[in-house]
């Protein structure tokens, strides 16, 4: 649910793109790939995030796999979109640059349900350099 999109991207980027990357913050742009490798490691690497039995703290995976479907939605919407700068920093249902919040919330929801704090610290760094660059483009446009 997060990489297809995200390769399918790669061949659909927004007009203009390339003019809003060369002003990025380097600051959260490390902050933002030390996110998203320790993201992607821990969650591969730790089994807290599997099914459980059903508990009332099933639902924080509900919700998470809720954000995920939201984030789908929101990719979905982008490639029938005209593919404007506009389009891929939109908010969705409210959520503002919903391409970079909804999947960093869903994740750290993902921490919470596995009561798992590497996962958690790891999506936060991830979210400062992820959501800020994202709310920066935005600024810009």
């Amino acid at each position: 649910m997060l990489i297809m999109p995200n390769l399918i991207w790669t061949k659909n980027q927004p007009k203009d793109y390339e003019k809003y990357v060369v002003n990025e913050n380097k600051i959260l742009l490390v902050f933002e790939r030390i996110g998203e490798v320790l993201v992607s490691c821990v969650a591969l690497i730790f089994s807290d995030f599997n099914f459980k039995p059903w508990s009332a703290w099933s639902w924080w995976l509900v919700i998470s796999f809720i954000l995920m479907v939201l984030y789908e939605i929101y990719w979905i919407r982008y490639f029938k979109s005209e593919k404007t700068m506009q389009d891929f920093y939109s908010s969705l249902l409210g959520v503002p640059v919903a391409g970079a919040t909804l999947p960093v919330v869903a994740f750290f929801l993902l921490a919470v349900y596995g009561k798992n704090m590497v996962l958690g610290i790891s999506t936060v760094i991830l979210g400062i350099g992820h959501i800020g660059i994202h709310l920066m483009h935005k600024k810009e446009i």
